[in-house]
């Protein structure tokens, strides 16, 4: 089973659900080195085959890319600041701040030095207009009046306006004449305060761009001390989380140096018969044997990889399991206590949950072809899938102690640590709490028919 999910990469949610938290470590474990030792495998082919591809000529004429060398052949290199006439970053940022500082306050400058002339325009247009406007008004009045004196008053009149309109013009032009000593006075008065307030403006923008500069150096360091923080903090939590790697895996190892030393023991032991114990039945045929051995073969490779659904579970025990008597008492001859047959995970963990901790119970697995062992803990319900694919029954894993039967597996289990990590022992079998029991159903006589699972 475990090679079957090492070659597809995959494994059921359902049944990933039924493995304890050690085998689904080892699990991982095993898929990742899987991961590497492919990836490995492509790396080599992608690179022979790169070596085996034959390379295009270069057409001639074609544009590359060249670089300066120096006087030893190298290519040329210049790094900023290691030259004596070199500026320094703040010193180029700085300079930078000023002439963006100038060009602004010139800009508002002109714009400024725009809006006054413009201003001054508009009054002596104005005042030409109120001119005009004076002159045409006194043309008038004498029009008027001429219509209403003599000729010779007329003519008194012609001579006396003649000279007032020139002593008017006279008058006009020096009007006008200061008004534009004044407009040059108020130009010259401008341009200077346009000046000072472009060098205002000017300092004010490069005192504005240093504040904000300091600020943003302000938030960049702080980042900064934010950002080393967290990465101190990561590696701080990658180490412990390496160190908790390199410890599943040293327990890892002690396990299974521990399955090692039992199974050197129970092969010590099976060569050694204590007194009162029966001696062994005599070994079958090797022709009974080779095709007991065959059939089990067949029906494996023709079942499904796991069991599709509950009938397909009690047919699978009914032709394999049961003649096997795997969960029979061989002194007493009758199933064990802790045996329930194919109850779901919510029914197992219902039955211990009263109980006290290290009660088991054992029931036929609907996720894969096998068995569960369910068993209480202190703070939860375990569960640890046996596989009976093969011939002998196990633990979900690698490097897993085999045994003959079901019996055998919980028997080694009442003094052995199922997990050192966990230090599961099997104390305190959990029995039946209805009649019939649980199990009936496997154990009844009834016709099986050869079903393609």
């Amino acid at each position: 089973m475990l090679q079957q999910i090492l070659q597809d990469m995959f494994i059921e949610p359902e049944l990933l659900i039924e493995l304890s938290d050690e085998q689904k470590q080892i699990l991982f474990l095993k898929m990742r080195e899987e991961q590497v030792r492919r990836w490995k495998e492509y790396e080599d082919k992608i690179e022979l085959e790169e070596k085996k591809k034959p390379r295009k000529p270069k057409k001639p004429g074609g544009k590359k890319v060249g670089f300066l060398t120096g006087t030893d052949g190298n290519e040329w290199v210049w790094v900023m600041g290691e030259h004596q006439d070199d500026k320094t970053i703040e010193e180029i940022l700085e300079e930078e701040a000023q002439k963006k500082a100038v060009e602004q306050a010139e800009k508002e400058a002109v714009e400024l030095r725009k809006k006054e002339e413009e201003e001054i325009k508009r009054k002596i247009e104005e005042e030409k207009r109120r001119l005009e406007e004076e002159r045409e008004r006194e043309r008038k009045r004498k029009e008027e009046e001429e219509l209403y004196k003599t000729i010779k008053e007329a003519r008194i009149a012609a001579q006396k306006a003649e000279e007032e309109q020139k002593q008017r013009e006279e008058e006009e032009k020096k009007k006008l004449q200061e008004l534009k000593e004044v407009e040059a006075v108020q130009r010259r008065l401008s341009i200077t305060k346009i000046n000072n307030a472009q060098k205002r403006r000017s300092n004010e923008i490069y005192i504005r761009w240093k504040e904000m500069r300091r600020q943003l150096d302000q938030v960049a360091e702080e980042a900064s001390k934010e950002v080393e923080k967290n990465w101190i903090e990561q590696e701080k939590k990658a180490k412990e989380a390496e160190q908790q790697m390199k410890l599943i895996a040293q327990r890892a190892r002690e396990e299974n140096r521990h399955s090692l030393s039992q199974a050197a023991q129970l092969v010590i032991s099976a060569n050694r018969f204590t007194q009162g114990e029966k001696p062994p039945l005599p070994p079958k045929s090797s022709a009974v044997l080779d095709k007991t051995k065959q059939l089990r073969e067949e029906r494996r490779k023709s079942r499904p990889p796991r069991p599709p659904n509950r009938e397909a579970v009690i047919n699978w025990f009914h032709e394999e399991e049961k003649s096997r008597k795997t969960v029979i008492n061989p002194k007493t001859g009758r199933t064990e206590d802790w045996f329930h047959g194919v109850i779901s995970r919510m029914d197992a963990e219902k039955l211990l949950i009263d109980k006290p901790q290290g009660s088991y119970l054992v029931r036929v697995s609907e996720k894969v072809w096998g068995y569960t062992i369910s068993y209480r803990a202190s703070d939860r319900c375990k569960h640890f899938l046996i596989d009976a694919s093969e011939e002998q029954y196990h633990f979900f894993g690698p490097n897993q102690l085999p045994h003959n039967s079901i019996v055998d597996l919980v028997n080694n289990h009442k003094d052995k640590l199922i997990t050192v990590v966990g230090g599961e022992k099997l104390l305190h079998p959990c029995g039946q709490v209805c009649d019939p029991p649980d199990y009936w159903e496997l154990f009844q006589n009834r016709r099986t028919e050869s079903t393609s699972l």
